[in-house]
């Protein structure tokens, strides 16, 4: 079963490793952090700052992968959405599609957003592909709009309303729970915070 759950000291390391594989380092804005006190001062920036909210996403109680929200304060209610799967043996297997699901629920549920937004390298197909079918729409297209690794990389503006959400909603869980990708449950499969 795919869940949620809150950041825990002993994911600092885990998530300096994962952010240093290339699998994940080649999807992701900025480059990876140099140092582990560069990284120590990001994690503590992220479980303190009241403006981002964070989850490891867990596949059978096994951390696979990290699910943010950030832009959380303000009276707009919305948030921009960032999420990877660091262990390789998580992809492929839907864990990313029953994560998304888990975090919108998060966001438009418990959160009460209205909008949640994603910049998304062009490139990426296998992250534009599992966010369109989580019901993100095209919101624009940003050329040359990142700089990495010496070349500028287009950027994909991706975002889904909290309506849409909860229009597609049902049927998106009851793929998740017949495939065994998520617990047939009403209440959130997300451990502790929020």
């Amino acid at each position: 079963m795919i869940e949620l759950r809150d950041l825990q000291d002993e994911d600092r390391a885990r998530l300096f490793r994962w952010r240093l594989q290339p699998e994940v380092d080649r999807w992701m804005s900025d480059p990876p952090p140099s140092t582990t006190v560069e990284h120590d001062r990001w994690f503590d920036d992220l479980r303190l700052d009241a403006n981002q909210a964070a989850w490891i996403i867990t596949c059978d109680a096994e951390p696979a992968g990290l699910l943010t929200l950030s832009g959380l304060e303000g009276r707009h209610r919305r948030a921009a959405w960032g999420w990877y799967i660091g262990e390789a043996w998580a992809r492929g297997r839907g864990v990313g599609r029953a994560a998304q699901a888990l975090g919108l629920d998060l966001a438009f549920l418990r959160m009460n957003l209205e909008k949640v937004w994603a910049e998304v390298l062009a490139d990426n197909a296998v992250a534009l592909r599992a966010q369109a079918a989580a019901g993100f729409l095209r919101e624009g297209y940003m050329r040359s709009h990142i700089f990495k690794d010496g070349v500028f990389r287009d950027v994909v503006v991706l975002a889904i309303l909290a309506e849409s959400w909860m229009n597609r909603r049902a049927d998106v869980r009851a793929g998740l729970v017949r495939s065994r990708l998520i617990a047939d449950q009403p209440g959130l499969a997300v451990h502790q915070g929020y």
